[in-house]
């Protein structure tokens, strides 16, 4: 793969670098609940005191923060709903701002909440986040990959999970007591994520529509020649990407239904490869390392925030690997690297943590495996899981099959985040 010229206009970069400002404000929500977890605890259980003269216990007040950081990953679950509708109503960058606006109403209410000594309100500016979460990252994947070169789809799709993974590092450091997550600012901190909002609104409404909508979905030629001249800087370019196109909506159904999608014969293989691939990504442990990651090494180090952004800095790290292999490797190379990795690491780790008691001196080989899992994660797993489905899919079946994507991975990610505290 060879970033040329002949390959990027400023149209192309512009228009991709505006849709991933998405991922980073989920990856911003997704860092910052870590090592503020205390603070935020304390004000749920002031304001518990105010009402009822008496504090919360450990097991409750345990039970309400799972609630809370999982509230995100349920609204996500719900905002998946939406992601067929949006996308074939209104286009992939269109939908894509109306689910900005989820965003910007979330950090207002989350904002709101110290304010209003609610914790109620919180947690319904994490679910109203969580539909702007299930939405966006379903439709950002769609948008990347219409607008992009073929030979270059799944690296650009890559940029999705760098730029989540960017968020959450940067959501880690403003979460520090040594930044915003005090109890004087964590409720600014949680509305930092409006900066992005808002520059998204000022970039997306200036970049093209997917060509592929409009002529395939809409049946707009002119409008998508316009975009992909637009997108390409060659006539020629443009004329073959048209022709293949025009070929593909003659062979094409003109609409799916969910009955249909799941009934389909030649989509029951595509199926099962993004059932497998997505559920395998959900046990491999990766989103409780994020979101509980400070909490699990408290039990044993006093710099656990501080190795909490170590996690951080791997997790961009590998991200910036796998976009850099994504179009050399493969998907498959990348997919079988990376879950044998995470198999292999989370063995060591369950047989580490039994003789934890008997040799202590392994707690730094326990912390050096999870850097391990979250490498193997982001090498292959992490990205590939969220844009497998708009390759393996055809035009009219791929929306279904992103929210399909995202009903399974948000669904896994929500069980996780809400009985994993109990557990630990």
């Amino acid at each position: 793969m060879a970033f040329t010229q002949s390959h990027l206009t400023a149209t192309l970069l512009t228009s991709i670098l505006g849709a991933v400002l998405g991922p980073l404000q989920i990856g911003y929500h997704a860092g910052n609940v870590n090592a503020p977890a205390k603070t935020i605890e304390e004000f749920f259980n002031c304001t518990w005191r105010a009402r009822h003269n008496h504090s919360m216990t450990d097991h409750s007040l345990t039970l309400l923060w799972s609630l809370s950081v999982s509230m995100k990953d349920f609204g996500a679950l719900l905002g998946s709903l939406g992601v067929k509708y949006l996308a074939d109503s209104y286009g992939r960058r269109n939908s894509i701002l109306i689910a900005n606006c989820l965003s910007v109403a979330a950090a207002c209410i989350m904002f709101a909440s110290k304010a209003s000594e609610l914790f109620e309100v919180l947690i319904l500016g994490r679910m109203v986040f969580g539909l702007f979460c299930g939405l966006v990252m379903s439709l950002n994947p769609l948008y990347i990959q219409e607008l992009s070169p073929t030979n270059l789809r799944g690296a650009f799709a890559t940029l999705n999970q760098v730029s989540l993974a960017s968020g959450t590092l940067i959501g880690m450091v403003a979460g520090l007591e040594t930044t915003l997550g005090t109890k004087s600012n964590w409720a600014m901190m949680l509305s930092l994520s409006l900066i992005p909002a808002l520059t998204q609104y000022l970039v997306l409404p200036f970049c093209p529509e997917s060509p592929r909508y409009l002529l395939i979905n809409q049946g707009e030629e002119r409008k998508a020649e316009s975009a992909l001249l637009r997108l390409r800087d060659h006539a020629d370019k443009v004329s073959c990407e048209l022709e293949e196109m025009k070929e593909e909506a003659a062979h094409t159904q003109t609409g799916v239904t969910i009955h249909d999608f799941f009934q389909k014969q030649s989509y029951r293989q595509p199926i099962l490869i993004v059932l497998l691939v997505n559920l395998g990504s959900q046990l491999s442990g990766f989103n409780a390392i994020i979101n509980y990651s400070t909490k699990m090494f408290q039990a044993k180090f006093d710099d656990a925030k501080y190795l909490t952004l170590g996690v951080g800095v791997v997790n961009v790290i590998f991200t910036l690997v796998a976009f850099y292999f994504m179009e050399r490797a493969g998907r498959r190379k990348l997919l079988l690297i990376g879950f044998l990795s995470i198999a292999v690491c989370n063995l060591l780790m369950t047989i580490v943590d039994s003789v934890l008691h008997l040799v202590p001196v392994l707690q730094s080989l326990q912390v050096l495996l999870v850097f391990c899992v979250i490498s193997a994660y982001e090498l292959g797993p992490g990205p590939i899981s969220w844009f497998i489905a708009a390759e393996l899919f055809d035009q009219p079946g791929r929306p279904i099959a992103m929210a399909f994507t995202s009903m399974v991975n948000w669904g896994g990610k929500f069980v996780l985040a809400l009985l994993f505290p109990p557990l630990l």
